[in-house]
């Protein structure tokens, strides 16, 4: 019992952190600059059908938690490219077999969804 109780003391204080990292743009934001450092426009349209809105929310909560490093360029026009930091680059692992997981299953899922949809009642 008392461990079932300490189990439960960690995992609610793991529950801040993951809410911050473990949500699908962050973990595909991550994912995408784990390769190298990319500009705002870039990120969008690798991520399609991200919004504007939603990518400037996830960048800036991953800067937040520093898990991103964001670097304006001087230029006649501002740009700004973000690119992964040490911290951020430790979740590289989890998050790449996470998405292989996600790209060897997906089809799985939808079944299961498909079936359950169709069961009665």
């Amino acid at each position: 019992m008392d461990e079932e109780v300490e189990m439960l003391g960690e995992i609610r204080g793991t529950r801040p952190v993951l809410d911050q990292i473990a949500n699908k743009w962050s973990v595909l934001i991550l994912t995408v600059l784990c390769g190298e450092p990319s500009r705002f426009n870039a990120i969008k349209r690798r991520l399609d059908p991200i919004t504007h809105k939603a990518l400037t929310e996830a960048l800036r909560r991953l800067e937040r938690n520093g898990l991103v490093h964001r670097r304006v360029i001087p230029s006649s026009q501002v740009a700004v490219e973000y690119s992964i930091t040490p911290l951020g680059r430790s979740l590289q692992e989890p998050f790449v077999a996470l998405v292989a997981w996600a790209q060897a299953h997906g089809d799985s899922i939808g079944s299961a969804q498909a079936a359950y949809d169709a069961r009665p009642g």
